[in-house]
C-alpha cells in the first residue's frame, strides 16, 4: 500500500508541476528577453528609463537595449533581415520604411489599434500615414524633428554680429557668414555641410523648388530653382565662409561647431542634447528659425518603433510597442531633452527641458515644413545625391552640370521602383 501511495503521490505530483507550468506559459509570466535595435547614443539613457518603467508593470519582460551607429545602422538591419535575426522591436525612419513594409518584414499592428491599445489620433496624422503601408499601419510614431540654425554667441560677440532672429534671409546669413569667419583664428561663419535632411533639401524647398515630385516618379533636381537651393551651399564654401568640403570631410561639422571653430549650423533638434552637454558649447549655442529664402520652410521628420513580422515573442513585443507609444513614455523623452516626442500634448516638456535655449523655434517651425522626400527605394538615390553632388562641393563640377546628372540617374532609379 505504501509503494501504492507514493505512485499515486508521484503522479499527482508530476499533474500538479505540468499544471502550473501551462499555467505559467499561458498567462505570460515565463521570462522573456525582448531586443530593442535603436541607433541613437544619446537617446540610450531615456530609452532605459523607458524601459525600467515598462519593467516595473511586465517584470517577466527584459528589454535589452542594442544601439548601432546611424551609419551602420540600417546595413547591418539589412543583414539582419536577410538572416531572420531582426530586433524584436526597433526604430524605423520614412526614407526605409517602405522598402521594409513592401517585403513583409513588419508586423502589422492594427489588432493593437483595435483593441485601443494604441490610439493612432494620439499623433500627428503626417506621421501616422508615413508608417501606414496598404492601409496598414506598421509603425507608432516616436517622435519628429525639425531643422533649425543654431549659432555660438560667444563668437558673434566678438564679431560684433547681432544674433540672428526671425527676420533674417538669405542674404542676411551671408552677410552675417562673412563677418564672423576670421581665417587668422581658424574660424568660418558656417558649415556647408553635405548634408541633405540638415542642408540643401531646407533651401531647396525654400527656393521654391522640390526634391521628388508628389506621384515619386521624377526628380527634381534638374530644375532652376532646385539648383539654386543647392548653389547657396556651393558660394558659401566658393567665398571662404566655409569650410572646404575636404575640410568637413576629415573633421565633421558638428565637430568644429562644438570646438568653436564655426559660428553657425544648419542642424536638427536632436543635436540640442550634443551640444547641451558638450563642454565647449554648452552655455555658448542657442537657436534660430532657418533663414527665408522665397518662403520659409523646413524639413520635418520622424520615427517610428516597429515590430518584426518573425518575432518569436509577439505577445510581448506587442505589450512594449504599445508602452513605447504611451504618453508616459513621451514624457520620459520629453524631459531628457533628446527628441520632441511624437505623442501629442507632450512638447512643452522638451521645450522646458533646456531652457537656456530657444527651443520653441522648432515647435513653430512645423507649421511651414515639408516633409522628408522619400520614395520606395530612397537610400539609392540618396547615394546619388552624395557621390554625384560631393563634386559640385568639392568644387569640381559647376552645380548645374552636377544636378543635371543627379536628376537623369535619379530618374533612372525611380523608373525602376515602379
Amino acid at each position: 500500500m505504501k509503494k501504492v501511495y507514493l505512485i499515486i503521490m508521484g503522479i499527482f505530483l508530476l499533474v500538479l508541476v505540468s499544471a502550473c507550468s501551462n499555467s505559467e506559459s499561458s498567462s505570460g509570466s515565463a521570462k522573456v528577453t525582448l531586443r530593442y535595435g535603436i541607433w541613437d547614443k544619446n537617446q540610450k539613457p531615456a530609452m532605459q528609463k523607458i524601459v525600467d518603467e515598462f519593467h516595473k508593470t511586465h517584470p517577466n519582460i527584459n528589454v535589452k537595449i542594442e544601439v548601432t551607429p546611424f551609419n551602420q545602422y540600417f546595413t547591418k538591419l539589412e543583414t539582419a533581415a536577410t538572416g531572420n535575426t531582426l530586433p524584436d522591436v526597433f526604430w524605423m525612419n520614412g526614407p526605409n520604411f517602405l522598402e521594409y513594409a513592401s517585403n513583409d518584414m513588419l508586423l502589422p499592428i492594427n489588432d493593437l489599434v483595435k483593441k485601443s491599445e494604441v490610439n493612432m489620433r494620439n499623433y500627428p496624422k503626417s506621421l501616422v500615414d508615413l508608417y501606414t503601408y496598404k492601409g496598414t499601419a506598421c509603425g507608432v510614431p516616436k517622435d519628429y524633428d525639425t531643422i533649425a540654425l543654431y549659432y555660438n554667441k560667444k563668437l558673434f560677440d566678438e564679431a560684433k554680429v547681432p544674433y540672428p532672429d526671425k527676420t533674417w534671409d538669405w542674404a542676411k546669413l551671408q552677410e552675417a557668414a562673412k563677418k564672423l569667419t576670421n581665417k587668422d583664428k581658424g574660424v568660418w561663419g558656417i558649415a556647408a555641410m553635405l548634408n541633405n535632411q540638415q542642408n540643401f533639401y531646407n533651401t531647396i524647398y525654400q527656393n521654391g523648388g522640390y526634391v521628388i515630385s508628389d506621384d515619386k516618379t521624377k526628380s527634381g533636381y534638374d530644375q532652376p530653382a532646385t539648383i539654386g537651393g543647392l548653389k547657396f551651399w556651393v558660394d558659401l564654401i566658393k567665398d571662404g565662409s566655409s569650410p572646404t568640403n575636404a575640410q568637413m570631410t576629415e573633421t565633421s561639422p558638428d565637430q568644429m561647431f562644438e570646438s568653436g571653430k564655426v559660428a553657425m549650423i544648419y542642424d536638427g533638434s536632436w543635436m540640442q542634447t550634443e551640444f547641451k552637454h558638450n563642454e565647449y558649447t554648452k552655455d555658448k549655442v542657442d537657436v534660430a528659425p532657418l533663414p527665408k529664402g522665397k518662403k520659409q520652410a523646413t524639413i520635418i521628420h520622424g520615427l517610428a518603433n516597429v515590430i518584426s513580422k518573425n518575432t518569436q515573442h509577439k505577445k510581448e513585443a506587442q505589450e512594449f510597442l504599445a508602452f513605447l507609444g504611451s504618453k508616459k513614455a513621451a514624457l520620459i523623452q520629453a524631459k531628457s531633452g533628446t527628441v520632441i516626442p511624437a505623442y501629442n500634448g507632450t512638447q512643452e516638456a522638451w521645450v522646458k527641458s533646456n531652457p537656456n535655449v530657444n527651443l520653441k523655434v522648432f515647435i513653430d517651425s512645423a507649421k511651414y515644413a515639408v516633409p522628408l522626400p522619400s520614395s520606395k527605394d530612397t537610400t539609392t538615390w540618396w547615394d546619388d545625391e552624395t557621390n554625384i553632388l560631393n563634386k559640385a562641393w568639392s568644387l569640381e563640377m559647376p552645380v548645374d552640370k552636377a544636378a543635371k546628372k543627379l536628376a537623369e540617374k535619379m530618374n533612372k532609379d525611380l523608373a525602376g521602383e515602379h
